[in-house]
């Protein structure tokens, strides 16, 4: 059913494509970040940097660059519309694209990573707060776990992607695909995606009024909870991107097969998010993501157990890691439901909130696991372990010391 304050002045795209469009817009994310994971060593050799861990920064300036974005196209898109921001966004994450392509150095490089994470922090924004405008409660955590099965597909072949460019030319060559990903996006949300926050719904813009909506995120118990344990858990998968290329590549040896692998645990991910639209509806947002939570921190304790003592095998180290980034999937979706279950009049104000939030703290967590590489795979699973049992004792403040619990206590 849906449940909006009023209708789009045209109407909205069938279920599939609106799923499909909201999907291609969050999946810019994940593209921009994963497909350049094999392409790491070649812009360190291109621009002369020594330090190997010295790599990661492209990830990381992208990332930070997304975290700062988003703290201002949430308030814009609830005073102007969500239209205007939206294609703002990705009109400039276009130009971002063709900046990195023909960069001259490392940090002109960096620099324009950053500008690319600000623009593309739009698409993200607006994503979550369109869904939001029209759905509430499980069905809205149903509509993104849909959003979120689909663009996890990015993730899995986007280092796949990466490594075929990089046969085909060099890295500069993916920065031409982002850009012309960024132009059909563009295209494609300007001729179908109606304004679904109407002129009589916005709100004034003004310091004031965002300061005050902010505030109200963090005065609601359940958003700040879960939000704060959201990007907690999101450091873990950072973390593991960070590293990823350098563990595959350095402590396994797999060469070649490197994008193969990543993709095969990434689709971990991919069947959580199916399994996830299957049983929320019918179980709850609590008890599936709380379930997943003590999955994720079981797995993640194992893990760092098993590295920290007698090393871990690569098949070992692919079926902890599969085991923990499907209760990651099963986590993310609902945790930002929950989030931003309780925000419906501020919608793009509070998807702001909960995605700086979570993705600058992740990103934090995620650069901190990262350098902290070390030739082995011991510092990602104490990274996962620890990670998880700080997200699950945030969660037990928000729930009163309780799991599973149906009515959960409010802000006080």
């Amino acid at each position: 059913m849906i449940e909006t304050s009023a209708a789009p002045a045209r109407p909205m795209p069938k279920f599939g494509e609106f799923v499909a469009m909201m999907a291609a817009l969050m999946a810019l994310t994940a593209l921009s970040v994963d497909i350049m994971l094999p392409a790491l060593p070649q812009i360190r050799e291109d621009f002369g940097i020594v330090d190997a861990n010295a790599q990661q920064l492209v990830i990381t300036a992208y990332i930070m660059g997304f975290a700062l974005g988003q703290l201002f196209h949430g308030p814009l898109s609830d005073g102007i519309g969500r239209r205007a921001v939206l294609l703002g966004g990705l009109a400039a994450y276009t130009l971002a694209s063709v900046a990195c392509f023909v960069s001259g150095s490392f940090e002109v490089l960096l620099l324009a990573r950053v500008i690319q994470g600000l623009a593309n922090a739009a698409p993200r924004i607006v994503a979550v707060a369109v869904v939001r405008d029209i759905y509430g409660g499980r069905r809205m955590a149903e509509v993104m776990s849909f959003v979120m099965m689909i663009f996890i597909v990015a993730p899995v072949i986007a280092p796949s992607l990466g490594g075929l460019f990089l046969l085909l030319g060099s890295w500069h060559l993916i920065f031409v695909f982002l850009a012309v990903l960024g132009a059909v996006s563009l295209a494609w949300t300007g001729l179908r995606l109606p304004e679904t926050r109407p002129a009589a719904t916005r709100e004034p813009m003004s310091l004031g009024w965002v300061m005050r909506a902010f505030g109200q995120a963090i005065a609601e118990r359940q958003t700040l909870g879960y939000t704060l344990a959201t990007g907690i858990v999101f450091g873990s998968l950072m973390g593991y991107i960070n590293s990823a290329q350098q563990i595959y590549m350095e402590v396994y040896g797999l060469g070649a097969l490197f994008p193969i692998v990543f993709g095969a645990c990434a689709a971990a991910l991919a069947i959580a998010s199916f399994v996830n639209t299957r049983f929320v509806g019918r179980l709850g947002m609590r008890r599936v993501s709380h379930a997943a939570l003590l999955g994720f921190v079981a797995s993640g304790v194992v893990h760092a157990a098993v590295a920290a003592t007698m090393g871990v095998p690569l098949w070992l180290f692919l079926g902890l890691l599969s085991i923990s980034l499907f209760c990651f999937g099963l986590m993310m979706p609902n945790f930002n439901a929950l989030a931003m279950e309780p925000m419906g009049r501020i919608a793009g104000t509070a998807s702001s909130f909960v995605g700086a939030v979570t993705t600058g703290l992740g990103a934090g967590l995620g650069l901190w696991i990262g350098q902290a590489y070390d030739g082995t795979v011991v510092p990602l699973t104490v990274g996962f372990a620890g990670l998880g049992v700080a997200g699950l004792l945030v969660v037990l403040l928000t729930e009163g010391g309780r799991l599973f619990r149906v009515n959960p206590p409010r802000a006080r």
